[in-house]
């Protein structure tokens, strides 16, 4: 997938499923999506536009609080991008920044696992 459309396709799918892993893992009293699937796809696609338009703005404005941080930082971008998502989508619902950072913990782990995985099959 080296098209642009591609790879936000991916980035859609792997953020629609580390939200359901994080869902799965936190509990559904902590990350909450109402009507099911549909809301979790809608979940996964705004977070993956605010990960492609957002994200970087942030990162180059907190680049000397990552850079302190030794990366650190990132987690709490990460967070702040799924807390961010819940409060622009009412049916998906996370509890607090606390959850938010943990799922965006478990969405980087999982994009790390998709993408290692692909470039594996590509070599």
């Amino acid at each position: 997938m080296n098209s642009a459309i591609g790879r936000f396709l991916l980035r859609w799918f792997v953020c629609g499923l580390g939200l359901w892993i994080a869902t799965a893992i936190l509990g559904a009293n902590r990350i909450t999506f109402e009507n099911g699937l549909g809301v979790l796809v809608v979940s996964g696609l705004l977070l993956a536009i605010l990960n492609t338009v957002i994200k970087p703005i942030v990162v180059i404005l907190s680049l000397p609080a990552i850079l302190f941080s030794l990366g650190l930082f990132m987690i709490v971008i990460n967070g702040l991008m799924v807390l961010l998502a819940s409060q622009l989508y009412d049916p998906f619902h996370v509890e607090n920044f606390g959850a938010a950072m943990l799922a965006g913990m478990i969405i980087g782990f999982v994009n790390y696992l998709v993408t290692t995985i692909l470039d594996s099959q590509r070599s």
